[in-house]
């Protein structure tokens, strides 16, 4: 199951993590968001040996939406050793999504 994380538990749950991360960017009012949902629950227990799957709500934790210029959601960003290596803007196919994840691991 993804984890929620906020401003306050960020840097640790997902920076220090000691491996790769997915975090999704959303807010309870987005339709496109609630679409990707299943989707990333899925990725979290197929890859919950080998990435974090986090959530953030944007609207609860407008610290780390600004920090990482979220503008529009859903955005994903995909962290490798505490950087962003990759993104993807607007709901996706999970398979455009795997795609991502491996090139991250």
């Amino acid at each position: 199951m993804a984890i929620a994380v906020n401003d306050t538990n960020f840097e640790e749950l997902v920076l220090n993590a000691g491996k790769p991360a997915l975090v999704d960017f959303w807010a309870e009012w987005c339709g496109p968001c609630k679409m990707m949902l299943p989707i990333v629950e899925e990725i979290s227990t197929e890859y919950a040996d080998k990435l974090v799957v986090a959530k953030v709500d944007v609207d609860n934790c407008q610290a780390i939406a600004m920090k990482y210029g979220i503008r529009n959601i859903p955005t994903i960003l995909f962290f490798k050793d505490g950087n962003v290596v990759d993104k993807q803007v607007g709901a996706v196919q999970k398979s455009a999504l795997i795609a991502k994840i491996e090139s991250v691991l």
